[in-house]
């Protein structure tokens, strides 16, 4: 078992990068909903916060580092109707978004902390699989939520490495201090992943092109 890393050191993004298209994100000292625009966030100069943009348009950034099991803390803020995700070994996507206030009745996969559905069904050609939260523990949009992750990573045939012998698996998701998942496997990766198929190691990776969200305190420890 590791030690705690940063994956944001606070200063700079060095251990981040964009997949394909260049990227906004950029080290702030603060975040505020502004005023005449709560769907808009406001940044103070300084350091120790990753945002995406004000306005929150941008693509996807992903850790340099690769991972397989692990733990994960992450910290982060959205904007008022905004919308994020986080992204295990780029494949396995937790819902960010604003969701104060949702009745646990109405809660889905596309809820904040969700588990997201995979896409495209091969019949109904719909979204289909995903898991909702146990119970809505949002916090206001413009206030600081805290994520913590246990992860499995999927398993392969230790001989080729080819044939998976066991799912990718959510053990514990805790959203600001309340478990809201336990033991919840992904049969594939969740819509939007990185790769179709499942893969044996694979970055974090952080949503941007649905909206302002911040991030800070992202750490992992690989198991």
């Amino acid at each position: 078992m590791g030690d705690w890393m940063d994956l944001f050191n606070g200063t700079d993004l060095n251990g981040w990068e964009g997949r394909k298209e260049p990227h906004t994100w950029h080290v702030v000292g603060a975040v505020r909903l502004a005023d005449d625009d709560r769907r808009c966030f406001v940044s103070d100069p300084g350091t120790g916060v990753m945002l995406n943009s004000e306005r929150g348009r941008t693509a996807d950034i992903h850790t340099k580092l690769l991972h397989g099991d692990c733990a994960l803390h992450v910290e982060y803020c959205v904007a008022e109707k905004s919308n994020s995700g986080v992204y295990l070994m780029g494949q396995y996507e937790i819902q960010v978004l604003d969701s104060y206030g949702t009745p646990d009745t109405e809660l889905r996969y596309g809820t904040n902390g969700g588990i997201y559905a995979r896409h495209n069904h091969p019949v109904t050609h719909q979204d289909y699989g995903g898991y909702a939260p146990a119970t809505n523990a949002s916090r206001r949009p413009g206030e600081w939520q805290e994520l913590d992750v246990l992860f499995r990573a999927p398993r392969f045939d230790a001989d080729d490495g080819r044939r998976k012998t066991a799912h990718a698996r959510f053990e514990r998701v805790v959203l600001n201090g309340k478990v809201i998942h336990e033991n919840r496997e992904c049969e594939l990766p969740t819509g939007g992943a990185y790769h179709d198929q499942d893969v044996p190691l694979g970055p974090l990776r952080l949503q941007g092109d649905h909206g302002p969200v911040a991030y800070r305190n992202v750490r992992i420890r690989l198991l």
